[in-house]
């Protein structure tokens, strides 16, 4: 089976990017670590390009794409950070009114937590009683449920196409909902680890050591090279899980983006040395945001169990 991209999907990815370029540059990231606040105009904005409603058949209003482009999309929003409650609200186009348009926000309750909770138009789940937390992300505001209010979804012991995905705040495993939300956080995942391989790559050619460039140094070849090895890796399986949109390949997909991301943002960090630590330096984010995403639908643990559950010899036998 061969992924590689048609022509549409890389005018589509190329397009997204020029949108988010021009709309959410640099400034633009730091004016909304500086607010705490989402963007509405921004919002309406990505409505109107069609962000969320990419999906959605032509005669609903929408683009009538399908899964892989979205992943791609998505995949564009988490290489520069994109705020917001976006993975819900795509979710939501089509069955909440204004939400394809970038006209509502939309949340969920995922487990035990609630992003954007005051931004959002509706929320998806019950979230009575929840209070703020501080979020180690300064771009994903964050609300707890009150103690054993926390809604579960899924059991570690499911086969077959009954996977688990404890704590994805959408029905449960079963449902292709639930699958997507996962696949998309993946994706995002998937971008900021693109991104902070490239940040590395880029700092490791300009910053000078003892008169020569320190990614002449084996030590920052090895961290920039084991960062393209991950992402390229996490690409494929997330292109792949796009394509079958099958559970486990999605929660492998998942697996893989996290670990890209989160060592990817780490690594980054010790290319940049003593800089990369600074708050002016955009790498911390890339990793507070990837902490935050790894928590997100699906844990490390609960997709491994997943993938662990499609390798048993009767896994095949329970999906029949």
């Amino acid at each position: 089976m061969r992924f590689r991209l048609t022509d549409d999907q890389r005018t589509l990815r190329r397009g997204v990017r020029e949108v988010l370029a021009k709309r959410f540059g640099r400034d633009a990231l730091r004016a909304a670590v500086d607010s705490g606040t989402l963007d509405r105009g921004l919002w309406r904005e990505l409505g109107r390009a069609g962000f969320f409603a990419l999906r959605l058949p032509e005669a609903d209003g929408g683009a009538g794409l399908g899964l892989p482009e979205a992943v791609l999309a998505f995949e564009e929003a988490g290489r520069v950070l994109l705020p917001g409650p976006l993975v819900a609200t795509h979710l939501a186009a089509g069955r909440i009114p204004g939400a394809g348009r970038g006209e509502a926000v939309v949340s969920a309750v995922t487990g035990e937590l609630v992003e954007w909770l005051d931004a959002a138009d509706v929320v998806e789940g019950d979230a009575t009683g929840a209070e703020p937390v501080r979020s180690v992300d300064p771009l994903t505001p964050l609300h707890r449920l009150p103690a054993g209010r926390a809604r579960t979804t899924g059991t570690a012991q499911a086969t077959g196409t009954a996977h688990a995905t404890a704590g994805t705040g959408w029905a449960d495993a079963t449902d292709a909902v639930a699958v997507t939300a996962v696949l998309l956080t993946a994706a995002e995942q998937l971008g900021s680890a693109g991104r902070t391989t490239e940040l590395a790559a880029r700092y490791a050619c300009d910053r000078e050591q003892f008169g020569s460039p320190i990614g002449a140094f084996q030590a920052v070849k090895h961290l920039c090279a084991d960062m393209l090895v991950r992402v390229e890796v996490a690409r494929a399986a997330v292109y792949a899980a796009a394509v079958t949109g099958d559970p486990v390949d999605v929660a492998a997909a998942k697996l893989l983006a996290d670990e890209a991301a989160v060592r990817g943002a780490r690594d980054c960090l010790q290319v940049y040395g003593g800089m990369g630590f600074t708050w002016e330096a955009d790498v911390h984010l890339h990793l507070k945001r990837a902490w935050v995403r790894a928590e997100r639908g699906m844990t490390a643990r609960a997709a491994e169990e997943v993938c662990a559950a499609g390798l048993r010899p009767d896994a095949a036998a329970h999906s029949e």
